[in-house]
Formats: structure tokens, C-alpha cells, sequence
């Protein structure tokens, strides 16, 4: 059985008239599984096409440097 890892992604969406930096943590199997949820987060959620999405940073994390509250208490660490 694969151990779920945590990735934090950073990057950058572009589209004509706006540009936004992310920085988001994903728990995934491999980075390619961290970069396709990514994507399907921002275009569900921000409606935006994949190709206006520029990934610049895909990094495993330890548990211990997890930011966010619920990966926080998925991985078993806490507050």
C-alpha cells in the first residue's frame, strides 16, 4: 500500500487582464497526482482553464511544516 505525501504547490494564474500567486498544500501519492488536483481545484472552484494556471514549485513537505489546519489534523499532528 502507497503512503499519501504532502506537497506544497506554488503558482501563478494568468489570465489576460489578472494575475494571482497561490501557494497551496495537497496531500497526493506522487506530484503528478498533487499537480492534476490543482488543476481541478482552480477550475472548478476559480473557473479557470488549465492553461492559464503556471505551476512554478512542487515540493514534499514534512507534516511538521503543514500551514494548513486540515491537512494539519488529517496527518495526525494538531495544534
Amino acid at each position: 500500500m502507497s503512503k499519501v505525501r504532502i506537497f506544497r504547490i506554488k503558482g501563478e494564474i494568468t489570465e489576460p487582464k489578472m494575475r494571482t500567486a497561490f501557494t497551496k498544500e495537497i496531500l497526493a501519492l506522487k506530484p503528478e497526482d498533487a499537480v492534476e488536483k490543482i488543476y481541478m481545484e482552480m477550475g472548478g472552484r476559480h473557473k479557470v482553464k488549465r492553461h492559464h494556471i503556471r505551476i512554478s514549485e512542487i515540493k514534499e513537505i514534512k507534516p511538521e511544516e503543514v500551514e494548513n489546519a486540515t491537512i494539519r489534523k488529517l496527518s495526525g499532528i494538531g495544534r
